[in-house]
């Protein structure tokens, strides 16, 4: 399905972006695998390879102002185009008052969860324009429209999130490019549990189950465009 497909795919050292990676690499697309986790990067590459898939490693801080704009001047000089971005990495901060919050969580929350991903917009856009069907799928929370207390960072984050998202959306509706946001819910990762921590992880969903879903939305033949995606759970 995705034979020969280049797919970026940011945050893809642990949790859902790990997943998402090994999924389209079975599906035969060339993944790049970005994240700051130069083991975990390691770990994916070779189980890719073993599944007779390829990957190429990119460690990277998603809040480094220059590596996203250096790594879209790397994809344009090998591959001319990137077929498939999914967004994948995010920072959760910290669960405190809002007016305990110091500067330094929110700068590192909003440049992974927002300026990072508005970084991406721009070095990448003109590769996926120059796809012949140029997919992108930025991950969102609930958290986003819930605005529990204490959750004020992340909540903010996402909102900003959407709304960038959304406004993207709606420049490329006459385009080959489509572009939506996916909120996967609770489910089975590190981030969840660092939020949750006496929840029991076994009652949630693992990350592999939402590759069906994102394959589905990156597909050539999906024409879902400036949507709000909810992974289907009972949880």
């Amino acid at each position: 399905m995705f034979q020969d497909k280049i797919a970026l795919v940011t945050g893809a050292s642990r949790g859902i972006g790990r997943a998402i990676a090994l999924g389209l690499a079975r599906e035969g697309a060339h993944i790049i695998a970005t994240a700051r986790t130069q083991g975990g990067l390691e770990d994916l590459d070779d189980e890719i390879r073993e599944a007779g898939g390829q990957c190429t490693l990119v460690p990277l801080d998603q809040a480094n102002p220059e590596g996203i704009e250096k790594l879209a001047e790397i994809v344009a000089e090998r591959w001319g185009r990137l077929d498939i971005l999914v967004a994948a990495a995010g920072s959760l901060g910290e669960l405190t008052p809002a007016a305990q919050v110091t500067a330094k969580t929110w700068n590192e929350v909003m440049a992974v969860n927002v300026i990072a991903p508005a970084r991406l917009i721009r070095a990448f856009e003109p590769l996926l324009l120059k796809s012949e069907a140029g997919r992108a799928v930025f991950l969102t929370s609930g958290a986003s429209k819930s605005c529990r207390a204490y959750w004020a960072p992340y909540a903010a984050s996402k909102s900003a999130l959407d709304a960038l998202i959304t406004s993207w959306a709606a420049e490329h509706e006459k385009k080959a490019l489509r572009i939506n946001l996916l909120n996967p819910g609770p489910m089975r990762t590190a981030m969840r549990k660092k939020a949750f921590p006496g929840e029991n992880p076994d009652t949630l969903p693992p990350p592999e189950d939402l590759v069906p879903m994102v394959l589905s939305l990156v597909s050539s033949d999906s024409t879902r465009h400036g949507e709000w995606v909810d992974f289907p759970s009972e949880t």
